[in-house]
Parts: C-alpha cells; sequence; structure tokens
C-alpha cells in the first residue's frame, strides 16, 4: 500500500504535517477528514526519492540535547496514554529544525507501515545508537514503552550532565593556561626586545635572570617556525603512538595512576558504565547485553578490559561484583553496592543507587581538581611573569642608579 504525505487543517485551523497510508489519494481524503483533518497538499512518497532522503538525513541527526528532548516528549505523550503514530506527529509539529522534522516524519512513515519503533530508529543509527534502540526494542516487548522511555530520558540527561561537567573541569583551566601563554609569548616577542634596545646603549653587566630571558626572547624569535614545527611533529607522532592499541593501553594505565587526575579517569568511567548498566537492565534488557553495551561506554583500555572480561565470568556463573573487582580498577564503593543488591535480590535498586553514588562522588572529584588545579595554575603562571617583569626591571633599577 502506497505511502503519502499531506499538509491538512485540523478543526482549530492549526496546520498539519504527516504522512498516512492509502489505497489512492482519494482514500487518503477519506482518511483524513475522518481524523477531522482536512487536507491542502498531498504527495505520494516516492521509495527511490526516500531512500535518496534518508541517505541525506544520516549525514546530520539529533545532537544529545535534542535526543534527550524528543525522548521525554515521546514518553510524556505515551503514558498519557496518546497513541504512538500521533505521538510522533506531534512531537514532529513542534521541531524547527528540517532535517529532524524529516527524521521524524520518517520514522512516522516506518511506524505506518507496520514497522516497530526501534526499527524505525535503526534507520538512523547516528542519532540512535544502539542502547537506545536495544532499550526501546525492551520496552516493546515488555509492553511498559512509556516507562522505557522515562528511564531512557533520564538515562540521556544524567548522560549529558556527566559530559558537561567534564567540559567545566576542563575549559577554565585550558582557557587560563592559553591566556597566560599569550601574554607570556606577548612579552617576550615585543616587550622584551623594546627594553633589549634601551640596554645596547649602556655599557653595562645585566643580572642573570635578564640574560636568561633575553636569550629566551631572542631564540623564539629567530625560531618560531622552527619551534611551531616541532611542536606540530610532536603531536603528531603521539597521536601515531597513542593509535598502537598495546602503547595506548601502557598510557591509559599511566593517568589512572596519576593523583586526583586518574581518580577522576576512574570515576567518570565508572559513572558512564553505572548509567547505561543501570537503564538497560532496569529497562529489561538481559544482564549479559547489558553489560556488553555498557563496557562499550568505557573509554579507559585497562577499564574496558575488565569490563568486557567480567562479561565471560558471569556468564560462567560468578557475580557481577566479583567480575568488576578482578583488577581493582572499578571504585570499592560501586563493587560493594552492586554485590549488595545481588545478595540481597535488590539488584536493580542497587545498580540506581550506585549510580547515583557515582554521578556524586564524580562531582566531588571534579570540584576538589579545580580546587587544587585554578590556584596552581595562577601561581604557576603569576611566577613566570614576575620573572619576566623583574628581569625587566633590574637593570633599570641599575641604570638609574648610575644616572643617580
Amino acid at each position: 500500500m502506497p505511502a503519502f504525505e499531506y499538509i491538512a487543517v485540523d478543526t482549530d485551523g492549526s496546520e498539519v504535517t504527516g504522512s498516512i497510508e492509502g489505497n489512492n489519494d482519494k482514500h487518503v481524503r477519506s482518511l483524513l477528514r475522518e481524523k477531522e483533518l482536512f487536507p491542502i497538499s498531498l504527495e505520494e512518497i516516492n521509495k527511490n526519492s526516500g531512500l535518496q532522503k534518508k541517505i541525506s538525513l544520516s549525514k546530520s541527526g539529533f545532537s544529545g540535547k535534542e535526543l534527550a528532548l524528543f525522548t521525554r516528549q515521546l514518553a510524556t505523550l505515551i503514558v498519557s496514554g496518546i497513541p504512538l503514530d500521533e505521538a510522533i506527529l506531534s512531537i514532529h509539529s513542534q521541531h524547527k529544525k528540517q532535517h529532524l522534522r524529516n527524521i521524524i516524519l520518517d520514522i512516522h512513515s516506518k511506524i505506518m507501515e507496520g514497522h516497530t519503533l526501534s526499527e524505525g530508529f535503526s534507520e538512523y543509527p547516528e542519532s540512535f545508537p544502539i542502547t537506545y534502540r536495544t532499550t526501546i526494542s525492551a520496552g516493546e516487548k515488555s509492553g511498559d514503552l512509556g516507562l522505557i522511555l522515562n528511564r531512557l530520558a533520564n538515562f540521556i540527561e544524567s548522560k549529558n550532565k556527566l559530559q558537561q561537567q567534564i567540559k567545566g573541569a576542563l575549559i577554565y583551566p585550558a582557557a587560563l593556561i592559553i591566556t597566560s601563554l599569550l601574554v607570556i609569548s606577548f612579552m617576550l616577542t615585543y616587550v622584551v626586545p623594546k627594553v633589549v634596545y634601551i640596554f645596547a646603549n649602556f655599557d653595562q653587566e645585566l643580572p642573570l635572570i635578564t640574560k636568561i630571558v633575553i636569550n629566551c626572547s631572542e631564540f623564539i624569535r629567530n625560531n618560531y617556525l622552527i619551534i611551531f614545527l616541532v611542536l606540530l611533529l610532536l603531536v603528531i607522532f603521539f597521536k601515531s603512538l597513542i593509535s598502537k592499541e598495546y602503547v595506548r593501553k601502557k598510557y591509559h594505565e599511566l593517568l589512572l595512576k596519576i593523583p586526583i587526575f586518574g581518580r577522576l579517569i576512574t570515576i567518570s568511567n565508572s559513572a558512564r558504565y553505572m548509567q547505561t548498566l543501570s537503564t538497560l537492565s532496569g529497562s529489561g534488557v538481559s544482564i549479559l547485553e547489558s553489560l556488553k553495551f555498557s563496557a562499550e561506554v568505557l573509554n579507559n583500555l585497562p577499564m574496558k578490559e575488565v569490563a568486557l572480561e567480567a562479561i565471560n565470568r558471569v556468564s560462567e556463573g560468578e557475580t557481577i561484583s566479583k567480575s568488576l573487582s578482578s583488577e581493582n580498577l572499578f571504585p570499592s564503593m560501586m563493587i560493594y553496592m552492586i554485590g549488595s543488591g545481588e545478595n540481597t535480590g535488590k539488584l536493580e535498586e542497587m545498580l540506581d543507587k550506585a549510580t547515583t553514588n557515582q554521578e556524586e562522588e564524580f562531582k566531588s572529584t571534579v570540584d576538589t581538581l579545580l580546587g587544587i588545579l585554578q590556584p596552581l595554575t595562577v601561581v604557576f603562571m603569576a611566577i613566570i611573569v614576575l620573572l619576566i617583569v623583574l628581569a625587566i626591571l633590574l637593570p633599570i633599577f641599575e641604570i638609574n642608579n648610575l644616572i643617580a
């Protein structure tokens, strides 16, 4: 049965767009009138053009915030008892970005053709990752799609919040360092050379600190292109080296040993892991599948290897808590809470609590790191600037003393 895209007006005079299946345009118009919609425009969807549309849409999908909003809207409508196809169309009408409207409309067309929601999402893997689609599929099988969508919306919102916290932890120190380096570079390349010109007119021995700063200034001005190329080559070499899994693993192991920063990496990875595991297992996904998808969100290789090995151990009958504690990489409190849930038969509840615990622990670790890193960065850069200023002022004071 062919599908048609339509533009219609409802009883309130509002414009409504969507797609619907019918034998022909006359049949479709009749179906629309039964829904109290009065068609303005009607166009049959060509399969070839539909394919082209999917190809172009796949290049641009939902952002993290947009996916969270879409999921929350869909959950609210489904829980309210609105049929799935109507809920999709309602969300479609609220979006202003055309590429998102097209994706939502195409998913609606899939549903009208008899496909499930998860199958419709599978056409756009860039927008709806495998963990998202698996959770939706579990919700469809359990018959409690609204509850699952709410859990999924909570998961995406928590994930986005975690990512924002990570970015926030890095932005201020990075901005401070870059600004300080720019100030230091300006002083060495523009201020110091002008002062050197003044010193050249006086036959006087310069202080050691002044000589060092002048030599640094001359080296940077005379070799700035070489310095840039060396730094660029070092970055390329590092990226090439780190692309090898063995080297990357050793590098990740080293990062975990750095005080405070290593703990931040551990907690951020475990928080993501617990968010995914709690959401999937609580949505009806099997524990082995949940463990598999949760392991994929880990960025640290040693932790990921432990998580992947845990899947094999659990499949052989070992507990999750014991499997994850094999290398002592995951936080002990997280392991304890999972073990407590396994022993009491309240695993799902304890997974939720462990997720909350890791999120709070991450925030606390970020606050601690910033509390140490920010003043240290300020003090370090202030010392560098102070040394440059002293290197300039000391000779000036000596010249003034000679003149006096």
